[in-house]
């Protein structure tokens, strides 16, 4: 079934996401578009679809680490728990999708994750590091975006979904960070220079025109 829409004038006044951001704005050194924004509220079957791949792929990236990385006890502590919780995402992403009479299917990806990649290091524990500063991009990038689009959704009455976006709002936040400090933890020398590498390139990855819609996709083409 469905879900209707509740009439703007109607719904609830939207939360503040600035209360959850913190210092998110700052270490990702540019804001969401808005022609983005405008894209993804005209767009919201795409954009719940790739929201659940993304939560899929985290708690994946996640398990992976675990995988290689079997020494490093702190991070076997906060992969774990962040697994689970991007697992319990998805499964309510999907619970949204159901009540909108949206099917989950395969979508391709977009450029965003695989440019960043292209900046991890071959060797270690610099690829460790840089896996854990790509993370923190990503969990950051997230949080800004659905602080972006809580207020535009309850202005256009989906109170459902702008509850639930305000909701993943701490949890992402507290990834970025666990990424950050793990990060931090097991390189052997400053991160300044290689965050600021990462920032650029991300930076770049959601300023320029995109061709293809994705959660983390840069300014849409215009059709």
């Amino acid at each position: 079934m469905i879900q209707d829409a509740v009439s703007p004038e109607l719904a609830t006044e939207a939360p503040d996401p600035k209360t959850v951001l913190g210092d998110i704005p700052d270490f990702l050194g540019n804001r969401t578009p808005q022609a983005w924004v405008e894209k993804a509220l005209d767009n919201l079957t795409v954009l719940l679809i790739d929201h659940a791949q993304c939560e899929k792929k985290a708690a994946s990236a996640a398990m992976s680490m675990m995988y290689k990385y079997v020494d490093r006890r702190e991070l076997l502590s906060k992969m774990s728990k962040l697994a689970r919780e991007e697992l319990v995402h998805f499964d309510q992403v999907l619970k949204l999708m159901d009540d909108r009479g949206i099917q989950y299917t395969h979508l391709t990806a977009g450029r965003y994750a695989g440019a960043l990649h292209e900046l991890i290091r071959k060797s270690e524990p610099e690829k460790l590091v840089d896996r854990l500063i790509l993370g923190a991009f990503v969990e950051a990038r997230s949080c800004e975006r659905f602080a972006a689009l809580v207020p535009e959704l309850y202005r256009r009455g989906d109170e459902v979904l702008g509850r639930f976006y305000f909701s993943l709002l701490k949890s992402e936040a507290r990834h970025y960070k666990d990424y950050l400090t793990l990060a931090r933890q097991y390189s052997e020398t400053e991160i300044t220079d290689r965050v600021d590498a990462f920032r650029e390139l991300e930076a770049r990855l959601i300023e320029l025109p995109d061709e293809t819609f994705r959660f983390h996709s840069g300014v849409p083409v215009q059709e």
